[in-house]
């Protein structure tokens, strides 16, 4: 008999660290996550702001804990995942600082690597290690973005750190198969967050980046929630090391 929508979307007795998890896309993926049943550690580096989305959880009858960690540390990586084994990892943590080639100078392109490449690959490899030790399996689901199989417009150091992600992931996921652990990419175009919301206060960039959306619309941060319970959850069992596209038809162009 085939499994009811519920049963592959449950996520009762699993846990999930959500990194970035203060706003945008990981504060709604953190409430999805703990909605399906997955008992939530939500990572930030601002504890008061994490506070406030765990404790909505909590109101709303979900399972949640706080830790406030810089990522770009080695040592709050490790003590992360030490409070583990994590079966789901959003590895949502990530950083951009729009610049035309020619502009980027050392220290934009260290802090966007930093973050984005660096901190993800180790927060990645702790979660796995705890998995590994464990003997359990798992889902890592890296938001990476279209911009990992494109080129864009000042995002030339961007661009760069999200196909190293996109890489590293489809390698991972060869490595870890055989021990059940999966890790996939969650790739956006432009979402619709605190973080992106000056962007979209230009017109001419408004315009430009509907033309390239076939759907016609800015995304915003319900229209990847679907995605990410479906990378998190059993719905995905045979589905590692590939990338699910959610940007409205960009590149399919």
């Amino acid at each position: 008999m085939l499994p009811t929508p519920s049963k592959l979307f449950d996520l009762t007795g699993k846990t999930a660290l959500v990194t970035g998890a203060s706003r945008g896309i990981g504060k709604a993926a953190a409430e999805v996550l703990a909605g399906a049943g997955a008992h939530v550690t939500l990572a930030a580096r601002t504890a008061k702001d994490i506070e406030v989305v765990a404790d909505h959880l909590r109101s709303h009858g979900g399972s949640a804990e706080t830790v406030t960690a810089d990522l770009r540390n080695m040592d709050e990586i490790t003590a992360l995942a030490e409070r583990g084994p994590f079966n789901i990892l959003l590895n949502n943590a990530g950083m951009n600082r729009p610049q035309t080639f020619a502009e980027v100078d050392e220290a934009t392109y260290d802090a966007v690597f930093d973050l984005n490449v660096r901190s993800a690959f180790f927060m990645a490899q702790a979660v796995v290690r705890g998995l590994l030790a464990a003997g359990q399996p798992g889902s890592i689901v890296h938001v990476s973005s279209q911009m990992g199989h494109i080129g864009g417009k000042k995002r030339t150091v961007y661009c760069a750190s999200k196909h190293a992600v996109e890489g590293f992931s489809k390698a991972m996921a060869l490595d870890l198969a055989e021990h059940g652990i999966r890790s996939n990419t969650l790739c956006p175009t432009f979402i619709r967050t605190p973080l992106t919301a000056p962007y979209f206060e230009d017109e001419s960039f408004m315009a430009e980046t509907l033309g390239k959306i076939p759907l016609g619309r800015i995304g915003e941060v319900e229209d990847l929630m679907g995605a990410v319970l479906y990378l998190a959850s059993d719905a995905s069992a045979l589905v590692t090391g590939t990338s699910l596209l959610v940007d409205g038809g960009w590149t399919a162009q």
